[in-house]
């Protein structure tokens, strides 16, 4: 029988505690991590709705300024606010829109977007595809397979969206206008004071807050003040894309081309260091097209060609490939060129003074390989709500700032990282890679089991972790890990 010293003894051991949630790739926690969500679903449907409860809401309320009016910064206006914070959202056009015509929005961004209550402003704009195809640039022969419907749904809780970018712009206009936020057009931003902080725009007025995020684009001044004064732009990266759409009425009239629009899947023609990626927008009626190709020449030359010298250029780029693709590139009516640029990783996106942040393509721009720029600005705007939650007191806000710093720039980086890999992956000639590649593809198309795929989409590493991340839960979890570090009283994690 124990003596009574040694169960004093072994009341004072120190047993190592067993995580609550794993820091290396596994998948196996999955099931917890969906149980909690339903239960949290199931607990608020148990609550009077509203648009913002009062429990969302955060500890201080903060006046805000964001600076561009594109889905970034309406994205990240939209979240601040449904967490009770006052927004001001300033833009330099005349005029709200979005330049370009359809844009994805994946599961780790429509998972926020429905949260938020965007879903009834897009109604029927709204496409669901069903899968994603690579096709062999030649002869469109189907190599690599990525379904959508219902694995995305079933597997990350979201739905995989394509539409019109003017519609996804349009629809989160309409829901800040709902929240209460003030956009200001025409409105702008020439200077920056970090410390105050403040904007001055171009007409003199100067407008002070608690906090100013700087959404406005590749071409950021508000990245320069970030930085200390010493800019770090994006860099080219030798490919163009033509991006233009054809209405489906056109394509129905041939049955090659009317099998492509059959249904609202996602096809991509990869070849040598060319790729075009296709999708239907407006509901349906319009067939959207993304035409990548390499252009080392001057952007700055390109205005003063004509319209037809573009579709000449355009046709002669992938001429040879792939008949059906090539008669629907023919059906183009005009179109538009753009340079591809690529970010790199920032030293930082919080001013010295802790009371200017940048986001979005001011932050992070990446090639569109990978489908995820407008998703990012999405998860930066999530991210920056969740960790103003976090903070107690004005006091407190650049610690808030730092720990969004830290993860939101671990995810982005990596993100462009993988975007340009993408365009490796995809741009191979015809020859011994190619061919290994494809096979490494081939299981997705036969419906064979596989572990990995060349197919960053299909591969169930990169899928997992870019379109089963939840921007909000990292942030809460990085301030479990603070507060753990620091000795401070626990709060209970709900997702």
């Amino acid at each position: 029988m124990p003596s009574l010293i040694d169960t004093q003894a072994s009341a004072e051991v120190d047993f190592i505690p067993i995580p609550e949630s794993a820091s290396y790739p596994t998948g196996s926690l999955d099931f917890l991590v969906k149980f909690q969500q339903k239960e949290e679903q199931r607990l608020k449907a148990m609550r009077a709705s509203s648009l913002i409860n009062l429990e969302d809401r955060s500890p201080i309320r903060l006046d805000i300024i964001v600076v561009g009016a594109g889905l970034g910064g309406l994205a990240a206006a939209i979240a601040l606010a449904r967490r009770g914070h006052k927004v001001t959202v300033f833009e330099q056009a005349p005029e709200l829109g979005e330049v370009g015509a359809g844009i994805q929005i994946p599961s780790n961004s429509t998972r926020l977007l429905i949260k938020w209550g965007l879903e009834p402003f897009l109604a029927s704009k709204i496409v669901k595809p069903g899968h994603i195809a690579f096709r062999r640039w030649e002869d469109g022969k189907t190599i690599g397979l990525t379904k959508l419907i219902p694995h995305f749904e079933r597997e990350f809780d979201a739905p995989y969206y394509v539409l019109h970018r003017a519609h996804f712009h349009d629809a989160m206009y309409q829901l800040a206008l709902q929240l209460g936020i003030v956009v200001k057009i025409n409105s702008k931003v020439l200077d920056y004071d970090e410390d105050a902080p403040s904007i001055t725009l171009e007409n003199g007025e100067i407008h002070l807050a608690d906090l100013i995020v700087g959404s406005d684009g590749l071409k950021s001044y508000a990245r320069t003040k970030v930085l200390g004064g010493v800019d770090q732009t994006p860099k080219k990266t030798g490919f163009a894309a033509y991006r233009a759409t054809v209405d489906v009425e056109k394509m129905k009239a041939y049955p090659d081309t009317a099998e492509v629009c059959a249904k609202p899947n996602l096809n991509l023609w990869v070849g040598d260091m060319r790729h075009v990626m296709t999708y239907m927008i407006a509901g349906g009626k319009s067939f959207n097209m993304v035409l990548s190709h390499p252009d080392r020449s001057d952007p700055r030359t390109w205005a003063s060609q004509s319209s037809e010298q573009v579709l000449a250029g355009m046709r002669a780029h992938f001429k040879g490939w792939d008949p059906t693709l090539t008669k629907i590139i023919d059906m183009i009516d005009t179109t538009l060129k753009w340079p591809l640029m690529s970010g790199s990783p920032l030293p930082r996106w919080v001013s010295r003074s802790n009371k200017l942040v940048i986001m979005g393509d001011a932050a992070h721009a990446m090639v569109p390989y990978m489908s995820q720029g407008a998703a990012m600005a999405v998860e930066d705007g999530a991210a920056l709500a969740e960790a103003l939650h976090h903070v107690e007191s004005i006091d407190d806000l650049p610690r808030g700032l730092r720990v969004w710093e830290a993860v939101r720039k671990d995810r982005a980086d990596k993100m462009q990282e993988a975007s340009l890999i993408n365009g490796k992956l995809w741009h191979f000639p015809d020859g011994p890679l190619q061919q290994a590649r494809d096979e490494g593809m081939r299981p997705e198309v036969e419906g064979r089991e596989y572990v990995t795929s060349p197919n960053q989409w299909s591969d169930p590493t990169t899928q997992r972790w870019t379109y089963g991340y939840d921007a909000e839960w990292e942030i809460k979890k990085a301030f479990a890990g603070l507060r753990k570090k620091l000795s401070l009283p626990e709060v209970k994690l709900s997702r």
